[in-house]
């Protein structure tokens, strides 16, 4: 047991360094405090994850409703994490249809995704949507965390031009809308999360400090570290000293993808480097660990991540599918393509895989990260030969806090609105919304 009471809210401190902690045993007091106090379990994550050109549904849906069985294929590489999913069939964007405005699927599939709107066809400055689902639950429990939300991704947002049969390129590269006419651009480089989330180098400090601070940002807090371990029990000394050798394995990972985009600066006059791996796995992979630490460290309890913007036309070498993603998606029923979508598809999912797996490894109160999070992760579009808004590949991943009953597939009435499942993921948020898009009440059925 924790032998003093530690306050969330603590922080190990050190030169322009502030590293937030993991849930610890000591923050609840004792464990019967906690089994009897909901103030002091864990709190309760969202996290809305956004994959481009939609799927190939024939591989993507289990055969029949009920317990999920074995897995098909586009889902196997979740395998392991069978007892934790929902996934859903028959939820509908509308707001991704056409409604009179002609082509442009691509752009109004990641406009709507959040935001269940019908966003205005203009590439002018005259961008128009609505609130998404994320920053619905900031507005009313993100003064809660440091961060209200954190929007994360692996491609640049844009401001304007046009992408998509004239809609703006914002539409496209954007899924989180704070109002209707402003978005919530995304970071793309996991070093700049790493010094949102732990403390930054700023290029104007002195020449010998910045170079003091090119070590990592535990070195700095080491002495605060210390004297917080001898306040700690043994299971808390363990997941304290677990937490930052995961901190110190990320920086390392970060200084060697600058290495190898050959960004690394030692000229103390120029600006800090970006360290953006070349690759695309590994960028993904950085982005995701940023956001375990964020959810571990309750720096935030709303994420949102895009793993490519609208339409990409993004190859995958690595896993043999050297034609473009969107190319592909126009398949015309051709087997051969849309065997190489479903490698995409299935490729995609395995780095959910890895990202579940980050939560499922993070301990947290009597349960994990995964056990406290609702991670929803799919498209809006499902067919992206069809360019299709019904009958939506989602999945939903986690418990909530118990409040999900998970490892089913549940197939909802058509037209069903994906809204309705957002309504129902933020009552259990704590953030109830009475509406959103083209909602009309909290989806039922999850429990």
């Amino acid at each position: 047991m924790s032998l003093n009471k530690v306050s969330r809210r603590t922080v190990l401190r050190g030169l322009g360094t502030a590293i937030a902690l993991p849930w610890l045993e000591a923050m609840t007091g004792s464990r019967s405090f906690a089994a009897s106090s909901r103030a002091a379990e864990p709190p309760r994550r969202m996290v809305f994850l956004f994959v481009p050109n939609g799927m190939h549904m024939p591989d993507w849906m289990p055969a029949e409703e009920g317990p999920l069985g074995d897995l098909p294929p586009t889902l196997q590489p979740l395998s392991a994490y069978k007892s934790e999913l929902l996934v859903t069939g028959g939820l509908t964007l509308n707001g991704g249809r056409a409604l009179g405005d002609g082509p442009g699927d691509h752009a109004r599939c990641v406009a709507s995704f959040l935001t269940g709107a019908h966003p205005h066809k203009t590439d002018g400055k005259d961008i128009r949507n609505g609130p998404s689902v994320d920053q619905a639950a900031a507005a009313k429990i993100g003064h809660l965390t440091r961060f209200p939300s954190l929007e994360l991704g692996c491609e640049q947002s844009a401001q304007g031009g046009r992408c998509d049969s004239g809609y703006s390129c914002a539409y496209t590269s954007n899924m989180s809308w704070r109002t209707p006419t402003s978005f919530m651009a995304k970071e793309i480089n996991p070093q700049a999360v790493f010094d949102r989330l732990f403390g930054g180098r700023a290029s104007s400090e002195p020449t010998d400090r910045r170079d003091r601070r090119r070590k990592s940002v535990l070195d700095f807090a080491r002495e605060d570290a210390d004297l917080l371990r001898r306040q700690l029990g043994g299971t808390d000394r363990h997941k304290l000293d677990e937490y930052l050798y995961a901190v110190r394995q990320i920086e390392r990972r970060i200084a060697e993808s600058e290495k190898l985009v050959g960004r690394e600066v030692e000229a103390p006059d120029f600006p800090r480097p970006t360290g953006v791996p070349k690759e695309f796995d590994e960028h993904v992979r950085l982005m995701m660990d940023m956001m375990v630490l964020a959810m571990a460290t309750d720096s935030t309890r709303i994420l949102t991540f895009m793993y490519t913007n609208a339409g990409s036309n993004r190859s995958y070498p690595d896993i043999e599918v050297p034609a473009g993603h969107h190319t592909l998606s126009h398949h015309g029923n051709d087997a051969e393509k849309q065997a190489q979508i479903s490698k995409i598809n299935r490729h995609h999912a395995s780095l959910l895989a890895y990202f579940l797996g980050k939560l499922e490894n993070t301990s947290e109160g009597a349960g994990t990260l995964l056990d406290h999070s609702m991670i929803l992760y799919g498209s809006g579009l499902a067919d992206g030969n069809r360019h299709n808004h019904d009958q939506l590949p989602i999945l939903v991943a986690g418990h909530g806090g118990g409040s999900i009953n998970s490892g089913r597939f549940v197939r909802w009435p058509k037209e069903t609105p994906l809204t309705n499942l957002y309504l129902a993921m933020l009552q259990r948020m704590g953030a109830e919304t009475e509406s959103l898009g083209d909602s009309t009440g909290p989806l039922e059925g999850l429990s």
